[in-house]
């Protein structure tokens, strides 16, 4: 019997739940820029909604069915597909991000190798999660458990080390960590 897809089940509320960390994203993936920007894990859209105009075009990769049926077309180009077999060509996108799904996938490092190959040389990758060193993200996480959800937070230090130290950042503030690349 196939798992239960969370996901698609909540996809019409969070389709309308708004992205409050515009600023910070701008400010860590170094928009506007001229290019494409791949959003992992991005479902509804929710994120690339927020930054649309500070980019040409803006692809949403995800697992879900559902989620992928909430996203705003022809503002935003829906791909489905999971993080760890990206359906697309290396070197293809200026930015590339992650917005609170690195701890729903099953392989991390997977993850983290396919979002560093279709990045193109000089882009920037932006992984941001719940800082899970916090109290609040704790009960987060034991409460996804409880949901049977597969989710497994990784602190951003854990994180980071799936990429080049020298070409990476982490910056924190209010219970999210910012993982920041560039390649």
């Amino acid at each position: 019997m196939p798992a239960f897809d969370h996901f698609s089940a909540i996809a019409p509320i969070y389709a309308r739940v708004s992205y409050s960390k515009t600023d910070m994203m701008q400010e860590v993936a170094v928009l506007p820029v001229k290019g494409r920007l791949l959003d992992v894990g991005g479902g509804t859209g929710r994120v690339s909604l927020a930054i649309r105009d500070l980019v040409d075009e803006i692809v949403v990769a995800d697992v879900s069915f559902g989620m992928l049926r909430e996203t705003p077309r022809p503002a935003l180009k829906p791909v489905c597909g999971g993080s760890e077999s990206l359906p697309f060509a290396d070197n293809s996108f200026e930015r590339v991000i992650m917005v609170d799904a690195l701890h729903h996938v099953i392989d991390h490092a997977e993850s983290a190798r396919e979002m560093f190959r279709v990045l193109k040389p000089d882009g920037i990758l932006v992984i941001e999660e719940p800082d899970i060193r916090t109290f609040g993200v704790k009960l987060i996480a034991l409460a996804e458990k409880l949901l049977l959800m597969r989710s497994h937070f990784l602190a951003p230090e854990d994180i980071a080390k799936f990429f080049q130290l020298d070409k990476t950042r982490i910056k924190t503030e209010d219970g999210t960590a910012w993982i920041v690349v560039q390649k």
